[in-house]
């Protein structure tokens, strides 16, 4: 599955960690102790999301790309 969904990523001093948020989709989160771990998390993490959200028949947000913070 290609997944089109934007990524925050950041480091977090307090959990020494890097966090993935994905702003489309509400409460998912990952975190890893490298860039490329904290993505792949967050990879697992939007699929078991979207597995979810279908089981209980609710629709999916489409992707928008880049969001325009403000």
């Amino acid at each position: 599955m290609m997944l089109k969904y934007e990524l925050i990523l950041y480091w977090s001093d307090a959990d020494q960690a890097f966090i993935v948020e994905v702003p489309e989709l509400p409460g998912c989160m990952a975190d890893g102790e490298t860039y490329q771990e904290a993505v792949q998390n967050a990879e697992v993490v939007i699929q078991a999301w979207i597995q979810t959200a279908q089981a209980l028949g609710r629709s999916l947000p489409e992707p928008k790309g880049r969001l325009l913070f403000v």
